[in-house]
């Protein structure tokens, strides 16, 4: 467990990013290549010296390459224990000469994915070769250095130059474990997209194993919490959001900023641009306001009218580009993150003044009805789901009052069921004209969110000097059936007019009842969206 010296080197690779300059690098020292396929050739282009592996395999690749570098004088080469005797003398026997540094990258499956290929593609892009060498020389990472990230190339090279053409074990030990995980995240997004299309199938029976992987996108100063270690991992997927959007600047996002601006950025994808622009606030994964508008400034004046306060140190989720004009408004107050799809030239100068604040644009929006999956962890496991696609239309509403719903009403009460999907349970949302008149979370008792968001409401009309909180005349909804009467009369004392819920409990009846006599409008939906 000492350091080890390099002298010939196979190199396999998709992506030849930085693939020259690193051979050229390996080449000064002296080490021989070895290459395959398209990596040769790049090689030989460049005016490099390099042996095909056909050469030391003495047999050629085959079947459109599936069967090339599948050969004991490969991986006896990266396996064998160079200081045991019976290695050695099979290493002689059998003419295997060692392999002191892998340099391999797979087949783009996960790119193929993300681009929604073919499913013959797909297959076609299964690595089978690449993780076997890697794999192997990860395993005799005492004696092979392998190398499977691009970044890791210029480490490699600094390493041999100080050591004279050599590597450390500690070095070969961090690459063996980089090693490892890529081939581990890469069987995890290959068995994954197996399920996905099983699934699609019908067969709705869970995988027995189910594998998860993730790319280092940042390290994290800390958690929830300064005591806490975090990092911020990618899967790859195509879905647009906080991990695949562009930051054009302002600090690094933190762990809560991260989940936050991933809350709200699913939120506001629920409104489709083509019918209006819509703006999310969020603070502590909960919205605190949510409106839509003609324009983006209107939509983002109504969501912030909700709660001015919460909104403080908020997170802002766009559906379309953001503009000069609701740039300004929001220079006004103090913002964490936005995040939109794009933002245009005046958004980016009027913010650009703002230095810690984050501003992130994704190019699109994530769809909502997609079929994709959520994870938790719990103690010696993790919960598995599809995310939360259900939607509810006017066709499936179900009046269950003497009062029929207005139009406005009926517009007022479905936005307010699309936010209580976002909102933690318990929740009650109020919604007047377009926009959030007041939004209470994640308490205990369901009767309780209705008072909290009733308040909410009050305190905002203080605030802006309005005569009356925007509760009165309102659409209010429950992300889940009221058990009984009492969280409904509490909604109605607020001053909403019209109700939608799921219904489903045994005190459906009363709560009717309830409604009729305080003259609501109240609608069932059949599907509830708890969210813990």
């Amino acid at each position: 467990m000492t350091v080890r010296k390099i002298s010939r080197a196979l190199l396999s690779v998709s992506d030849k990013t930085g693939l020259l300059e690193f051979a050229r690098g390996l080449a000064d020292q002296g080490v021989m290549l070895i290459s395959t396929g398209g990596t040769a050739k790049a090689l030989r282009d460049a005016g490099l010296a390099v042996s095909d592996v056909s050469e030391i395999t003495n047999f050629p690749e085959m079947m459109d390459g599936r069967v090339k570098t599948l050969h004991p004088n490969v991986h006896g080469g990266l396996l064998a224990l160079r200081d045991k005797a019976d290695h050695a003398a099979s290493m002689t026997a059998h003419g295997i000469a060692g392999i002191d540094l892998l340099v391999c990258n797979l087949y783009p499956f996960e790119a193929t994915v993300a681009r929604g290929a073919d499913f013959e593609t797909t297959i076609e892009n299964i690595d089978i070769g690449g993780p076997a060498m890697t794999r192997s020389a990860a395993k005799n990472h005492d004696w092979v250095t392998v190398v499977v990230d691009v970044e890791d190339y210029g480490v490699v090279l600094d390493e041999m130059k100080a050591n004279g053409g050599a590597t450390s074990f500690a070095l070969r030990r961090k690459l063996a474990q980089r090693a490892f995980a890529r081939t581990a995240a890469y069987d995890a997004a290959v068995s994954s997209w197996f399920a996905g299309e099983l699934a699609k199938d019908g067969d709705k029976e869970p995988p027995r194993r189910r594998a998860l992987g993730g790319y280092l996108r940042q390290s994290l100063r800390y958690g929830e919490n300064p005591h806490q270690e975090a990092a911020f991992y990618v899967d790859g997927s195509s879905r647009p959001g906080v991990a695949s959007a562009k930051q054009l600047q302002g600090k690094e996002l933190s762990y809560n900023n991260i989940n936050d601006t991933d809350a709200a950025y699913e939120l506001v994808a629920e409104f489709d641009p083509a019918n209006g622009p819509a703006c999310a606030i969020i603070k502590h994964a909960n919205p605190c306001g949510v409106a839509l508008g003609k324009t983006l400034k209107d939509a983002y004046l109504a969501a912030l009218a909700c709660d001015t306060q919460s909104a403080f140190g908020g997170v802002l989720a766009f559906n379309t580009t953001l503009d000069g004009a609701t740039a300004e408004e929001i220079s006004k107050i103090f913002t964490e993150v936005i995040i939109a799809p794009d933002a245009d030239e005046d958004a980016r100068r009027i913010l650009a003044s703002k230095k810690n604040l984050r501003l992130l644009t994704a190019g699109a929006l994530p769809d909502p009805l997609a079929p994709t999956l959520t994870y938790r962890s719990v103690a010696g496991g993790f919960l598995v789901q599809t995310r939360d696609n259900g939607r509810i239309t006017r066709k499936e509403l179900k009046v269950v009052t003497k009062r029929q719903p207005t139009e406005q009403e009926i517009i007022d009460m479905l936005l307010a069921f699309t936010i209580g999907k976002h909102v933690k349970s318990n929740a009650i949302i109020y919604v007047k004209d377009g926009s959030t008149a007041g939004i209470g979370a994640g308490q205990m008792s369901r009767v309780d969110s209705a008072r909290i968001a009733a308040i909410k409401a009050q305190d905002a009309a203080k605030i802006a000097g309005w005569d009356k909180p925007r509760t009165v005349g309102s659409a209010a909804a429950s992300e889940a059936f009221f058990p009984f009467p009492d969280g409904l009369l509490t909604v109605a004392a607020a001053g909403a007019t019209a109700v939608i819920q799921p219904g489903g409990s045994v005190k459906d009846a009363d709560v009717i009842a309830a409604a009729d006599e305080a003259g609501l409008a109240m609608v069932f939906t059949g599907m509830r969206h708890f969210r813990h």
